[in-house]
């Protein structure tokens, strides 16, 4: 029986294999519940080749690893192949180390442009640190998801461009839990952005939580790592200030938010996630904000949550797949 399948994609979305029943000659059979086992996550693109997937398995096979689940895109005519697999293994049997050598072997069988692992349960969470202005929606619902558990990053400081009371719930929040707060006022002559690179310098990527300033080229140079934003429509909508007021002016039926990647050209970067939700007229102004802003918070928090996963890779110029 054919158990692993090679699929060339004509279908503009990724095909999903599940393999969770799935057990390679020779290997012992372990339950998915003993605690020897741990979870493991790999991601893939390199030119398209045939065996990618065959390879792929038996490394992971080879181990006594098990995989969960599989996720293969391959544009149609494009020349590339993106994978997403979930494994578990046993990490006396598998050092991390023998993994990542094992895994660089097979990039350079196949000359990968990217291939990254992550092991949740051993692996750091990310730094990130949070920029936000003076509406605190997406800041407040990201703090919370951070306390939560369901974003697994570790917040080094929040920026402000905004000053916030001491006894806001914003600031109470961050004391209680040892976050910095830092306060840089800008100017359209001065945007202080040498300032708040070296407060990010240890982070692996920013998130902009309605952070109402334009990041420079040389900014986003220096940095040289990932920033998500959250933007207050489906991309391109209305821009410019107070949005929903012209939203609400326009009587739109169909409100959205929209989460990507910072470059150079606004509010053009590549998109992570977008979400919708009906209005109508007897929606009022109250009514129309209070839901555009919590499609913002939800879409920037599972945008968080699919990159942090791995989910999320570079697709042509300004494009994702997103598994």
């Amino acid at each position: 029986m054919n158990l692993i399948r090679r699929v060339s994609a004509t279908l503009p979305h990724p095909i999903g294999f599940a393999f969770r029943s799935f057990r390679f000659p020779g290997d012992s059979l372990v339950s998915s519940s003993s605690s020897t086992l741990t979870h493991g996550v790999h991601v893939f693109q390199c030119p398209d080749a045939v065996g990618i997937v065959a390879k792929l398995s038996d490394c992971i096979a080879s181990r006594g690893g098990n995989i969960l689940g599989a996720d293969v895109f391959v544009p149609e005519n494009k020349n590339v192949f993106y994978s997403r697999s979930e494994f578990i293994f046993d990490p006396v049997k598998w050092p991390r180390e023998q993994m990542d050598e094992d895994f660089v072997r097979l990039s350079k069988m196949f000359n990968a442009m990217r291939s990254v692992i992550r092991v949740p349960d051993r692996d750091s969470r990310y730094n990130i640190a949070v920029l936000a202005s003076k509406q605190d929606h997406c800041l407040v619902d990201l703090l919370h998801g951070w306390q939560d558990g369901r974003l697994p990053v570790d917040i080094t400081c929040v920026i402000s461009n905004h000053e916030r009371g001491a006894n806001t719930h914003v600031i109470r929040f961050l004391e209680r839990h040892g976050i910095p707060y830092h306060h840089i006022h800008t100017t359209m002559q001065n945007k202080r952005e040498g300032e708040i690179l070296e407060l990010v310098q240890n982070t692996q990527f920013l998130v902009l939580a309605r952070y109402m300033q334009i990041l420079s080229g040389d900014f986003l140079k220096s940095y040289g790592k990932d920033i998500i934003n959250i933007h207050h429509g489906l991309l391109p909508s209305f821009k410019g200030g107070n949005p929903s007021k012209q939203a609400f002016d326009s009587g739109v039926k169909l409100i959205g938010a929209t989460s990507h990647f910072v470059t150079e050209e606004l509010d053009a970067g590549p998109i992570i996630e977008q979400m919708v939700e009906r209005v109508s007229h007897r929606d009022n102004m109250q009514s129309f904000v209070q839901k555009s802003e919590n499609l913002e918070k939800q879409c920037l928090a599972k945008a968080m949550k699919s990159y942090c996963e791995l989910r999320v890779l570079p697709y042509e110029q300004n494009r994702t797949v997103v598994f």
